[in-house]
């Protein structure tokens, strides 16, 4: 059995979308107890959600609510309705995290902000995922991962080259959301330790923006000292490193793509030029030692890619198998998804779904203990709610006038 060490914990979240859900999520493959509160009619905004390939769904299993909810069970309260917010409280009494992504006047308006819940529970740690923070001019404003996360906090153009016919968008739907419910997760962690040392509950705060700031941080840091931005190659630009000829990505015979990596030029090349068929070019004079290499880097490049050029990219995984550099395979979605290397390491688990199939989603990237994670499907809409409101001592006719005052679903 997996070690779960946030067995015990119970975690009550307010929140919708992929950003901190998804912190909900992996607090639940770590073991915890996570009650999903939706509202009552329209449950999280996300369900089904159409959002081309990323809201693709096969009966009740749908990817983009499947990844930031498992493990949780869901509860359909109406908070606007008075007699809903008092079942939150008793929720929020037996349980060491409340986690929200709601906007800040929302968060008012409900009761659900900061002191409500603290008044119902003093050592309730309080977490808020947010776009912009808490403080400044934007506080009180929402926004996604490929605004505020990839556009504002400066991914997109650190990666547009300047003739390019347009702005670079995210590899892949809920980019910055997915490392953001890590990041969240990681802070209530560490909150969850010092209440332990100290006794003292905390409020935990992650957002968009200082997530996406945090990710560029070397440019960044790199832009405060010197005051200027490092230029972005043009597309038309060799294809490595302007001062070594073994950092780039190289185009194969068939149109695919390899990436070398290699930081240390003078010590891999022999073996590349071996492994690539090229052997006259280890002693020739232009790239025989590092210093060379660098100088004439631009050359040794175009050595590089007319070789890799030359193969196919089939051909290329199977020699690059022995070469003691660092390279890599640029997968696409489903290549990665069969790597040996994510399945050896059980990056991607099965999960049953609502109708009793197996299906698969990759699990958070955290183990103990060198075992993987279990899954379990995220619930469906209200799923959990005769359950939880028994388990908080509420009798039938009480659970029926809950549903018949539209309290719960």
């Amino acid at each position: 059995m997996p070690h779960r060490p946030m067995e015990g914990v119970r975690v009550l979240e307010v929140a919708q979308f992929t950003f901190t859900p998804a912190a909900g999520a992996v607090l639940a493959d770590w073991g915890a107890e996570v009650i999903k509160v939706e509202h009552a009619v329209t449950g999280d905004a996300q369900r089904g959600l159409q959002i081309g390939t990323g809201g693709a769904s096969v009966g009740s299993f749908q990817p983009l609510m499947e990844g930031p909810n498992r493990g949780k069970r869901s509860i359909g309260l109406a908070l606007e309705n008075p007699a809903a917010i008092e079942v939150l409280y008793e929720l929020a009494r037996t349980s060491d995290v409340f986690l929200t992504n709601f906007l800040p006047d929302a968060r008012r308006r409900l009761g659900i902000d900061v002191e409500h819940l603290r008044k119902a529970n003093p050592k309730i740690i309080y977490v808020r995922g947010s776009a912009h923070g808490q403080r400044g001019p934007e506080a009180t404003k929402g926004g996604y991962d490929g605004s505020t996360f990839w556009s504002r906090a400066g991914s997109a153009m650190g990666l547009t080259p300047p003739d390019s016919p347009r702005v670079i968008g995210m590899p892949a739907g809920a980019y910055g959301d997915n490392m953001g419910g890590m990041t969240i997760a990681g802070g209530i962690s560490a909150a969850l330790f010092a209440r332990e040392r100290t006794g003292e509950p905390s409020i935990v705060d992650v957002s968009l923006l200082g997530l996406g700031t945090w990710a560029t941080s070397l440019s960044v840091n790199t832009a405060l000292l010197t005051g200027s931005v490092m230029p972005v190659p043009p597309l038309d630009s060799p294809p490595n490193a302007p001062v070594n000829p073994l950092i780039g990505n190289f185009r194969t015979s068939d149109g695919r793509w390899i990436n070398l990596t290699m930081l240390q030029a003078g010590r891999y090349w022999a073996d590349v030029c071996r492994n690539l068929g090229i052997e006259q070019y280890i002693d020739d004079e232009r790239f025989d030692d590092a210093h060379k290499l660098i100088a004439n880097a631009a050359e040794a490049g175009a050595v590089v890619a007319g070789a890799i050029g030359s193969h196919t990219y089939a051909d290329l995984l199977e020699r690059f198998k022995r070469l003691e550099g660092q390279w890599a395979p640029n997968n696409d979605s489903l290549e990665l998804a069969a790597d040996p290397q994510v399945r050896a390491n059980g990056y991607i688990a099965t999960v049953t779904d609502g109708e009793g199939n197996e299906r698969e989603l990759v699990t958070n990237p955290v183990q103990f203990e060198e075992t993987p994670p279990v899954l379990v499907r995220a619930p469906q809409f209200a799923e959990h709610t005769d359950d939880i409101l028994r388990e908080l001592g509420k009798s039938d006719d009480e659970l029926i006038q809950l549903k018949i005052d539209g309290a719960v679903t």
